[in-house]
Order: C-alpha cells, then structure tokens, then sequence
C-alpha cells in the first residue's frame, strides 16, 4: 500500500510495530487537520501487522455524552477475558460496561482495568489498538485510553490515536506524537494523477492543486463530480473542512431521495449496528434497495458494521439535513431501541426528537443520569441533566434539573460549563436548602478548581446558610472552610484560618454527636483560637473515633487526612502510623486515585521520622507515578522533607527555586512554611545554625499554621542554642511545651526534655537528655531518638566525657548511616573525630542501584506480595512487573523471591538519590 508523500511517517510506524514485536509497548498519537491522513496511516498500520491481533474505536460526536461506548467498541470482545482480572479490576469494568451493578467506578481504576485486560490479551498475540477521532470520544473513555496509553510498558500491545489537535485531545498531551503536515506540491501533483489520470486541463489541475492546499481528502473528492474539462470552482471561502463536506454533499444530490434518508439515518446512528439501522429504516418506510446507491458511490459500507468512508462524511450529511429530517430519523431510531437492552440510547434519541419541552422524555433523561452516574460517567450523566433541563417546562424542576446537572458537571471536572449552570439554576425558583446547595458547589468548584482566596469565604457563606436547614451538614461544611483556609493561611480572603474557626465555634452543636468529624471540627477550631490545652480532649476524641472499627470507608476517605493532621498535633505517633497506613488502603481498595497521592505523601512523613527513608522515597515515588497517570498536580513537599532529612542542599535549592514561586503565585502560606521548616531541619544537619536559625524563626513566626511552626520551634531551639543565642529560643520553648504537655505522649514529652536540655546547664541537662532518650526509645520516631544521642553525645564531649560521649555519638552516627540521613551523620563524625576516634566512609561503590520502578517492586515483592498484586498498586499490567522483576533479579544475581528480602536488607541495594 502506497500513501503518497508519507514515506517518512510509514517509516515510524513500522519501526513502532517491530519493536512491539520485540516485547515492548508503544503509544502514538497521529495528529493533523481533517483529511491529512489520518485514517489512512491508521489502516497502513493495521494493513502491515498481519501478526496482530486489531482492535478498533472511533469517537462519534453524538456518543460524545455517552460513557465508554468507544470503550466498549474497543474492548467488548476481550470481555472472555474479565475473570483473569483483579477483583476490584474485574468490578470496575463490569460496572462501567453495565455488565453488573455497583457504585460508580473510579475511572482510573476503569483504566487500570482496561490496561489489565488488554495486556490479556498480548498474551496470546502483539496487540494493535487503533482509536480514531479521539477528538470525538466520549469523556470516560478518553481518560481511560489515556491511563493505558502512559501506563504501557512491557505488554505487547500498540495504540495509536488519530486526532485533530492537542486541544482535542489534552489527556494525551505528553504521549508521543507524529504530526501530519500537508503534502508538498509534487507529492499533491502525484496523488491527484493517480486518482484521475488524463482527465484533467492543465489550468483546472492548478486550481484543484491550489484549493486542496496539500489536504490528501480533499485531493481525492473536490475532484469528485467537478466539470473537469470545462473548469473547476469553490463555492465561495468555505474552510477546507466545509468545502470537502461540500464535495460529498455533491455527490449525495443525485442519490434518490430513499437512499439520502437511509444515509441520514446511519449518520444518527452512531452505534453501527445494522440490525437497528434496518429496524429504523422500516419504520420510515424504507427498503434495503435504498442502500445500493450509497455502496457503489463507496459512501457507505453495510456489513458486520455500518462504516462511513470518511468521519466528515457522516457530518456533512447529519449537518445539511433540516431540524424537522433530524427529528424524524431521531424518532424512528428511538422506536427501533429496545427500552430494556438500550434505554440510554433510547432516552438521549428521544430528546433528540423531541421539537419542544416535554416532561415524559426529560425524566427518562433524569433517569438515565441516575444510570450514568452509578457507572461513574459523570459527563454524561451532566449531558443528560442539561437536555432534560432544556425539555423542562415547570420553573422550580427545570432549577433543580440544571443544579443536578451542575453537580455531574463539577465531578466530571468541567468547572467553567458547571458554573455556568449553577446560574441558570439559581434564576429560578429554588427553595433554602437548594439555595446552600448552590452555595456549598460553588464552594467546591473554587477548591476543586485551584481558586484559592475564593473556596474558605464561598464555603463558610454556605455553611452558614446550612445553619437553619441542616446542622449536620452545616458543620461539615464549616469543616471543610478549615481545610481550605489551611492551604492560603493568612492570605485568604476571608482573614485566615481564625474566621473561618470562629465561625464554627458559634455555630449549634450537632443534635447527635456520631459522626467522626465532628470533634475534629471542635478539636481544630479551639486550636486556633484558643490554643493546645483547650484543644487537646477533642482533638483526642477525633483520633479515637476515626481509629474505631465503626467508620466507614467514605468517612474515612473524607476525613482521614485531617486526623492525621490531629494525630501529628499530638504527637500521637501511633495513630498517626494507624490511620496513615488506613487512608492509604482505602483509597487503594476504592481506586480513589485523586486521594492516593497525599494519602501516600502523609505516609512518607512518618516513615521520614521513622528513620526509614527508604520506604518513604519509595511512597514518594509511587505517588509521582499515580499524578503522572491521572495527570493531577502534587506539591513536592514529600520530595522536599525527604531532602532535607537525607541532608541534600542541592535537591532543596533546585526545588526551592520552581516551589517557592509556584506557592507564593497560589497563595499557598502553608507551602512556604513548610519549606522554612524543612531549610531550617537541612541547615541544622549541615552544623549551619546561623542560617537554619534565619529559617526557624521565619516558619514558626506563623500562627495561623498549624504542624510546622511547632516543628520549625524544635529546629528554631536547636540553632540558637548552638548559634550562641539561646534567648532567642524561649518563645519557640514556650510554645513546644504548650503542645508538649497537652498531648502527655512519650514522643512529645521526650521532644520538649531534649529541647529544654538545649537551654539547661549540668546536671538538669544530663537529666533532661535522659529523661529524652527514654521516652524517645519507647516510639516508633528513631530520627527524634538519633538527634537526642546526637545532642547529648555533643554536651557530653563539651563537658570534656569523651568517653561517655563516643558512645552516644557512635549510637548516632550509626543510626543516621543506617537511616541514609548524610547531613546528620556527617555531624555526628566530626564530632567522634573531635573525641579522638576515627570513623570509618561508607563506601558507596558496594551498593547495587536499582531504578526508582525497581526498587518499588522489588521491595513489593520482598514483602510477599504476588504479581497482579504488585501490578495492582502500583498502576501496572502484570507483565511489566514481571519484565521488571526480571531485570532486578539479574542486577542482584538471585533467582527467586525469597532471596530479595535479604538482598534489600544486606544493604547491597539503593535506589536513586
């Protein structure tokens, strides 16, 4: 098959497929104008991969409202293959495909599905996915086929996507690209004599040539039907797309009138289906004789499937026929749907039809909303919604149909089109609850949508409408305002995190105390505005609610992220490690991907102060890979603290220098704390107090913040003692031992005695670093128990007992080398040297390192679980983690699993730095 003037792109594509043969997967997007080519270089592909097996989809723009259909075209005949899955995989699918009943799947979860199931598949035989118009997709299925396109690693499989442009496609954005240009005027000239050889004047061939402007469809059919001998025109300054609509709209003309109406027909019809195209043409009264004429003028191809020659062939007709001929194959096609095999279909042809308002169809719609929004397609449910709105007569319903449609529009992640309902909902006549509810969303959309200084001021307006109507809801909500006035500070509009507590404070208490959140809205708002003590029963209350077994899965979704934070406060380590590792399950078990990554962010914290750098780097790393595959943004705050801890100034600098502008531009005052706190902890394990001291007292000179100023005071203490000016450290001692004593935990107390030892001379000191050593040795927090040897180990060889020095500077330094903590374990050696013992470089050449994917998996499969269940966690097909697995095992000369355990242990093992 020859393609002219596309010798180079061929090229590309056999290049892909041989090294999809070799193992390896690849995604490709073909991008260019209408008619450049597209679907040819699409049929090239499939026409030269005889050795593959090929699946096929096309975005259709009136499926475009319709969940997954360019799924389901694409993987209904693999659905055998559904039982191979994962549990939570196989459900997903089965749900989004309506093969069962459940609630709305997450849609990356969907996608992990397909990924699982198309790697099945190339099991047996490489595998060629081939998706047309990807501009034309419906939303579910473009998020989707853009997970499994960033996803595919080892499978075997080839996707390539035609679309018109990156803005018609943003999902596939950094997938790999082959752009179309138009053809060169030899290669047109070529093209064009090899259609209609000899049949042309030399002026008409220059026109055509001329017009077409190297456009390869419109090469081939502006020609068609023209008066080639006597001259060739354009009917006016039509857009290439229109003239070539035009061009089949010339050549539809001639047809008889049936065959016109039986084409109109198929082009409503985006299914294919030709058992319901002939259904519907019967009710029109049309025979199967009406097709002859389309075929042999190769418009239209009726077997298996009903297939257009070209996409703008079906638009051209649907476009050029009248709103009354739409409304009639509409309606004749709805007859012809079974209500109980298609009723969405049906439903959505129905409103089609429907020439004015009409309730009976917008409740269908409504209903079909209800159907899209349990299998998680919350753009069509929106689009749904919208049309039965439209077809709403009755103000106060066709209000309540346009604020439903505003809340599918909001979680399907169209903001702009939501708010935009949200008006139309608000200028009719909607009751009080109705009016918080418009509130409440705006809210949500400003949080959802990144506009920060709106969402605290929007959501305590809506809670404190809720007031009168729900105080349960109204508390939630007051709840909510917190958790978003976090994040600006006291950049927010609506004065910080102080107004925002102060307003839950006056609210009424809830007429039944069950719900988990509820005393951490108490907790956290006596925080704020009254400090510590006050706040310390509730926030205690909150912890051991959401720890007890009675909390559900959603709640715990919801609100798990700020009990961790309460658990922080109190220096709860124990429930902080419990309700880290709970939150990071649930939102695995749900798929909730858009939770994962802070979910494993907060993780990684308490492995940082754990001592076990290794397993945060590796959360660190996995949460990176779920921001890559949804495409969601994550603040590097875990990839910071991990740097700071490890004592890497250059990673701090590189990322200080892109964060730091990237927060003060969302007004993101917590973020700039954070990274105060975070300098502050580098510099004191570098010996550079001066300067930790300068990043001290900037973070923890915030009090609207609520975790790291007090982490900051702990820094601020230990750099102005060794600076020389420990007066400057009694406010930050002041306010550790303020949080200390409310909490009473082992952690707490052990912090603040090391704190105070800082601060005290003789004996009291040796005291307090004692009394700091052992609570410390009762927690899980062994780099707070590192740096209280370490401390200790220096006032011991200041008082001039090196002996009794070397041992807790030797305890130290050995504990920060285990750990991989460099700044502090640089620390620690010159301080033993400064005792007279000599101590001994690791010798970094001894350690085997593995990728950051690697060292994932293999700690995965150190830990004893299996492959899909590696696979699983970590948004992979089964294969590549057996590809990787392979590559590991060779690295480290093992051959089985039950070896990586050591392996990792022994220390031989590292990952990136």
């Amino acid at each position: 098959m020859t393609l002219w003037g596309r010798k180079e792109q061929c090229t590309q594509l056999d290049r892909l497929l041989v090294e999809v043969r070799a193992g390896r997967s690849r995604a490709l997007v073909v991008r260019g104008e209408p008619g450049i080519g597209k679907t040819a270089l699409l049929k090239y592909a499939a026409d030269t991969a005889p050795d593959f097996q090929v699946a096929r989809a096309e975005g259709v723009e009136s499926e475009t409202v319709l969940p997954f259909a360019a799924l389901h075209q694409l993987c209904g005949r693999m659905l055998n293959r559904l039982d191979r899955l994962p549990g939570p995989q196989r459900e997903a699918l089965g749900v989004a495909f309506g093969l069962r009943s459940g609630d709305a799947p997450d849609r990356f979860l969907v996608g992990l599905a397909v990924l699982g199931l198309l790697s099945e598949v190339a099991a047996e035989q490489p595998l060629l996915c081939l998706i047309d118009d990807v501009q034309w997709l419906d939303q579910a299925s473009a998020q989707a086929l853009a997970f499994v396109a960033r996803r595919l690693d080892a499978e075997s499989v080839a996707v390539i996507f035609g679309s018109r442009d990156l803005e018609a496609a943003p999902n596939l954005a950094d997938v790999a690209e082959l752009a179309l240009e138009r053809l060169s005027d030899a290669d047109a000239r070529a093209l064009l004599a090899s259609v209609i050889p000899g049949r042309l004047d030399e002026p008409v061939r220059n026109r055509i040539i001329a017009e077409s402007g190297g456009n390869p469809l419109a090469l081939l059919e502006l020609p068609r039907g023209a008066e080639l001998a006597g001259g060739f025109g354009v009917a006016g300054p039509l857009p290439l797309t229109g003239r070539i609509e035009q061009s089949f709209l010339r050549q539809i003309a001639p047809l008889p009138e049936t065959t016109r109406r039986l084409l109109l027909l198929a082009a409503a019809e985006p299914t294919g289906d030709p058992v319901l195209l002939w259904r519907a043409a019967d009710r029109l009264g049309i025979g199967v004789e009406a097709a002859d004429a389309a075929e042999c003028e190769g418009l239209l191809e009726l077997g298996a499937r009903v297939i257009f020659r070209h996409p703008l062939v079906r638009s051209a007709i649907y476009r050029s026929a009248s709103p009354k001929e739409r409304r009639e194959v509409h309606r004749a096609l709805a007859e012809a749907t079974y209500p109980r095999l298609d009723p969405d279909r049906r439903a959505w042809h129905l409103a089609q039809a429907a020439p004015g308002p009409d309730e009976d169809i917008a409740a269908e719609l409504q209903r079909s909303a209800d159907r899209a929004q349990t299998r998680g397609g919350f753009a069509a449910a929106a689009a749904f919604l919208e049309r039965s709105a439209a077809l709403t007569l009755e103000p106060g319903q066709q209000a309540r149909r346009a604020l439903a449609a505003a809340q599918a529009t909001s979680q399907s992640g169209a903001f702009d089109a939501a708010l935009r309902l949200l008006a139309m909902a608000e200028a009719g006549p909607l009751e009080g609850l109705e009016h918080a509810q418009v509130d409440l969303l705006r809210a949500q959309i400003a949080v959802a949508s990144s506009r920060g200084n709106e969402a605290p001021s929007l959501l305590l307006k809506a809670a404190q409408r809720l007031e009168q109507l729900d105080i349960g809801l109204a508390r939630e909500t007051y709840l909510q305002a917190l958790s978003a006035a976090m994040y600006p500070g006291r950049f927010a509009t609506c004065g910080g995190l102080r107004k925002a507590a102060e307003a839950a404070l006056a609210a009424p208490p809830a007429a039944e105390r069950v719900a988990a959140h509820d005393p951490l809205l108490d907790g956290l708002a006596l925080l704020i505005t009254k400090g510590h003590a006050a706040a310390a029963p509730a926030l205690k209350r909150a912890v051991s609610a959401i720890r007890s077994d009675d909390v559900s899965g959603e709640e715990g979704l919801r609100w798990l992220w700020q009990v961790c934070l309460a658990a922080q406060m109190l220096w709860d380590d124990e429930s902080w490690d419990l309700l880290s590792t709970r939150r990071v399950e649930l939102a695995r078990e749900a798929g909730a991907l858009g939770v994962l990554p802070i979910a494993l962010s907060q993780r990684a914290g308490l492995h940082l102060y754990e001592g076990d750098f290794a397993a945060a780097a590796s959360l660190i790393e996995e949460a990176a890979m779920v921001t890559e595959v949804t495409g969601c943004e994550l603040r590097p705050y875990a990839c910071l603290a991990l740097a700071a801890f490890r004592g890497q100034e250059h990673q701090i600098a590189e990322l200080n220098q892109t964060g730091i502008a990237d927060l003060v531009r969302q007004d993101e005052r917590v973020g700039l704390v954070f990274i105060q706190w975070a300098t502050a902890l580098l510099y004191n394990g570098l010996s550079r107090y001066e300067d930790a001291l300068v990043a001290a007292r900037q973070a923890s000179d915030n009090p609207d913040e609520l975790v790291f100023p007090l982490w900051a005071a702990v820094e601020l203490v230990e750099a102005a003692a060794r600076s020389g000016v420990p007066e400057q450290a009694a406010d930050a001692l002041e306010r550790i031992s303020d949080s200390t004593r409310a909490s009473g935990s082992d952690w707490a107390l052990g912090v603040e005695a090391c704190a105070r030892a800082l601060l005290s001379e003789g004996e009291g000191a040796e005291r307090l670093y004692r009394k700091a050593l052992e609570r410390l040795g009762r927690t899980r927090v062994r780099m707070a128990l590192a740096r209280a040897h370490l401390l200790y180990g220096e006032w011991l060889r200041r008082e001039n007992r090196r002996t009794d020095a070397r041992e807790q500077l030797r305890t130290a330094h050995q504990m920060f080398v285990s750990m991989g903590a460099e700044g502090f374990g640089e620390r620690a050696a010159r301080e033993l040297g400064a005792t007279g013992e000599r101590v001994r470089k690791r010798n970094p050449q001894t350690a085997i390192e593995l990728t950051a994917r690697e060292a994932q998996i293999a700690r995965l499969a150190g830990d004893g679980l299996s492959n899909p269940e590696i696979a699983a966690q970590l948004f992979m097909s089964r294969r590549t983690v057996e590809y990787h697995l392979h590559k590991i095992f060779t690295k480290l000369a093992i051959s089985t699993r039950n070896q990586l355990h050591l392996a990792l242990a022994s220390g031989r093992t590292e990952g990136p730095r």
